[in-house]
């Protein structure tokens, strides 16, 4: 997930978490403003009721009262309020004034109400009052209050989600200018775009200077490394070849004995092999360091074909049963000579590495919209732990073979090199499979 969506959810859910609180923090507060105020309400009726209160006050209520007891009540006439005085002992009040939410029935219908008890004496007599209010009126407020918070954060949290995202897009436009044009556009040092980044961030003209900063330590890097490569070549190959030229002169020499001239010819094998090693290893940089085009037209069956035939005295020689079974001419961008070097090295193996009278199989298709060539053999076959380490420079799966294990490091670095991935199958004395698995963007 790119880092604009992950700041535009981080601030959605820090919104929807303020708007969670509010939800359930403002209907509380609502309440007790409401309380507070229907408090204050219910203490000026109560107020109003003792100033004139007397005993006429009294028997009105004793005379409108339908029941003989000591409780006297009215109501209103949508039974949002309602008094009630009624006589006490003396004992049984320990409280003045108090508040309290209860449920009352009256005339039938139960509500909920606030409610202010007082008690007091008059003339001798000990009386306790009731005067409630209707809480319904409070409830539906509440509800439609949280309702309309729930409505109108929703819609704040989708735009400024939406304004987030647009935002943070702008704000990272320098950033993700950098990865394209600094970072992932950049195969060479040489190619390095060093112009600045336009950008209003302090933070960004930081990075981009720093990135310019490192990129030319890297060019410079990568020079010294040229410069050595080509160093190697010309004194470590030029020496080989005048101790080569000064063995292939001895040999010219009549007075040799037959034990000087085997060792002569030793000498030169292994000068022969000293110089393949080193080649080798010069490849296999020139290839890391993309020191090789990858520009030309490949077809991959005509590679094939022409390899097999190449090949067929080495094929006859070990009764090889070679099949190639290939099935499309699929056309691929990149360094035609490395190509060949890495499908050579694949089918050496296999013939090298094979059971005499064995088989060798060469096929190709699609899978998951990607081309793949299966080179497949019945030879000696690799346990897991040796699949690991194949790739890996000077590893040698049989010591019985000639070589110098830097084949399938080769052909690894070229396959980096043309983003192609190979896969590896093996089991012991049943054979091997390699599968090459080319790039989704080429097309047959």
């Amino acid at each position: 997930m790119k880092i604009k969506h992950q700041l535009a959810i981080f601030n959605a859910l820090t919104r929807l978490l303020v708007i969670l609180i509010l939800w359930l923090t403002l209907p509380i507060l609502v309440e007790n403003v409401v309380y507070r105020h229907i408090n204050n309400s219910l203490f000026e009726k109560k107020k109003k009721f003792i100033d004139h209160l007397n005993q006429n006050e009294i028997n009105d209520f004793i005379e409108n009262s339908n029941d003989s007891t000591d409780t006297y009540s009215q109501f209103s006439t949508l039974h949002s309020e309602f008094l009630v005085l009624s006589k006490v002992s003396s004992k049984s009040h320990q409280k003045k004034t108090t508040f309290s939410n209860d449920y009352r029935i009256i005339e039938g219908e139960q509500n909920e109400y606030r409610i202010l008890q007082h008690h007091f004496t008059y003339e001798n007599q000990d009386y306790q009052l009731e005067i409630g209010s209707n809480l319904s009126e409070v409830k539906d407020l509440t509800f439609i209050i949280r309702f309309f918070i729930l409505i109108v954060f929703g819609v704040i949290l989708l735009i400024t989600f939406l304004a987030d995202t647009f935002f943070i897009e702008y704000l990272l436009k320098p950033f993700y200018k950098i990865i394209d044009t600094k970072i992932r556009r950049v195969n060479q040092p040489e190619a390095f775009d060093h112009t600045p980044i336009n950008a209003k961030s302090r933070d960004f003209r930081e990075l981009d200077l720093v990135l310019n900063q490192m990129m030319d330590r890297i060019a410079e890097l990568f020079k010294k490394e040229k410069q050595f490569i080509s160093n190697v070549s010309h004194e470590l190959l030029t020496p080989i070849s005048l101790l080569k030229n000064k063995l292939e002169n001895l040999l010219q020499n009549n007075s040799l004995d037959d034990n000087a001239i085997d060792k002569i010819a030793s000498s030169l094998k292994t000068l022969d092999m000293l110089k393949k090693i080193i080649n080798n290893l010069l490849l296999i940089s020139r290839i890391e360091n993309n020191q090789y085009s990858t520009d030309e037209d490949i077809h991959f069956y005509e590679i094939i074909t022409d390899m097999q035939e190449d090949l067929q005295d080495r094929i006859e020689d070990r009764e090889i049963t070679f099949s190639n079974i290939m099935k499309h001419d699929f056309s691929f961008k990149g360094n035609k000579t490395l190509v060949h070097i890495l499908i050579y090295n694949l089918i050496t193996n296999a013939i090298k590495y094979n059971k005499q009278g064995g088989r060798i199989t060469v096929a190709d298709g699609f899978s998951d919209g990607m081309y793949f060539i299966c080179i497949e053999d019945s030879g000696i076959g690799m346990d897991p732990s040796q699949i690991e380490k194949i790739f890996n420079r000077f590893t040698r799966i049989n010591s019985d073979q000639d070589g110098q294990g830097l084949g399938l490091a080769i052909a690894d670095s070229i396959a980096s090199l043309h983003h192609i991935e190979i896969k590896v199958t093996s089991r012991n004395l049943e054979g091997t499979k390699f599968t090459l698995l080319f790039p989704k963007t080429e097309k047959a």
